[in-house]
């Protein structure tokens, strides 16, 4: 008997299959390029930003700085 092909195989496969039909882009010039890099560095820092929030409220960090801050204020 055949194998059955998987659902997440066959999506990957009909992507592959489309996206090598699209024609690529004949214009690229440095503007695009430093488009790409900006946006690379701003989701690779918002990426870090998030795992850094994640970490520090799992291990109760976050708490004791919100507390710090409220105490500032205070006085």
């Amino acid at each position: 008997m055949a194998p059955k092909l998987q659902l997440p195989y066959a999506t990957a496969t009909f992507c592959l299959i489309f996206l090598s039909l699209i024609s690529p882009a004949e214009a690229y010039d440095a503007g695009d390029a430093l488009a790409l890099l900006l946006g690379t560095v701003v989701a690779v820092v918002g990426l870090c930003a998030c795992l850094g929030w994640y970490a520090r409220r799992r291990n109760g960090q976050l708490l004791l700085q919100l507390l710090l801050i409220m105490l500032r204020m205070a006085e």
